[in-house]
C-alpha cells in the first residue's frame, strides 16, 4: 500500500461539476498488510501493517494470531506465497503442536527439503495447526482478498496520506470501524461450492498439478 499525498486540494461537487481531484501527488513510501479474516464473525484478527513481508514478519503474524486462543485447533487458508511455506513457520508450526520429530535439513531431506514437502507438513489435516493453500491463481478464492477490495474502495482509492505513520493510522481506524460495525459471519452467496471444486480441478490440470487428497473444513 502506497502512502500517497495529493499535491493539491480536492475540489468538491458543485451544480453541474463533479468532483476534481489534484492527479499530481507526493509518494512517503509503502506499507504492507497482513490480515485474517474468522469466517464465523467476519472479523479482522490481529492484522500486521509492517515495512516489509519476510518469512520472520508472516511467522511473527501467526504467532500472534495463534496467542488468541493457544488452545483451539486453527484452519488457516492462504494463498501459495513462498513465505507461507517457510522453514521458519515448519519449526514454529512444530513447536506449537509438539511435534519433536526431526525435521531434516532445508535443501537437502526430510521434511525441510523442498517447497512440497514443507506444503504437505503444514497442510497435514491430523495437526491441530494447518493451512490449506488455495490453487496457483486462485487467490481470489480467500475471502481475506475480498477484503482486501472492500478497504480499497473505502479508505485506499480516494485516500489522503500524508505519511506511511498516517496511512497506517487511518487503516486501524477503519479496521476497529469494520469490526465494531460492519463485520459478519463469511458467507459464499455468489459461486457455488461445486463450481470452485470444478474451477479448482481445471485449474490443478492446466497447471499439470498432481493429483491430492480432498479435504473439507
Amino acid at each position: 500500500m502506497q502512502a500517497i499525498e495529493r499535491d493539491g486540494k480536492t475540489l468538491p461537487t458543485a451544480p453541474g461539476k463533479c468532483e476534481r481531484r489534484e492527479f499530481n501527488y507526493i509518494r512517503h513510501g509503502t506499507q504492507v498488510l497482513t490480515g485474517n479474516i474468522h469466517l464465523a464473525t467476519g472479523k479482522l484478527l490481529t492484522p500486521t501493517i509492517a515495512d516489509t513481508r519476510t518469512e520472520a514478519d508472516f511467522v511473527g503474524h501467526i504467532d500472534r494470531l495463534i496467542k488468541t486462543d493457544p488452545a483451539a485447533s486453527w484452519i488457516i487458508l492462504s494463498d501459495q506465497l513462498n513465505t507461507h511455506k517457510s522453514e521458519s513457520l515448519v519449526r514454529y508450526v512444530a513447536k506449537a503442536i509438539g511435534d519433536n520429530q526431526d525435521l531434516g535439513i532445508k535443501g537437502a531431506s526430510g521434511i525441510l527439503e523442498s517447497m512440497a514437502t514443507r506444503h504437505v507438513y503444514l497442510s497435514d489435516p491430523l495437526h491441530r495447526l494447518r493451512f490449506v493453500y488455495t490453487p496457483k491463481h486462485c487467490s481470489w478464492l480467500n475471502s481475506i482478498e475480498v477484503w482486501f477490495s472492500i478497504l480499497t474502495k473505502h479508505v485506499i482509492n480516494r485516500g489522503n496520506f500524508s505519511s506511511i505513520q498516517d496511512l497506517k493510522q487511518k487503516i486501524e481506524r477503519y479496521i476497529t470501524y469494520y469490526n465494531d460495525h460492519m463485520a459478519k459471519a463469511w458467507k459464499w452467496s455468489v459461486v457455488k461450492t461445486k463450481d470452485i471444486q470444478r474451477l479448482i480441478k481445471k485449474v490443478m490440470l492446466i497447471a499439470g498439478a498432481p493429483k491430492t487428497r480432498e479435504v473439507t473444513a
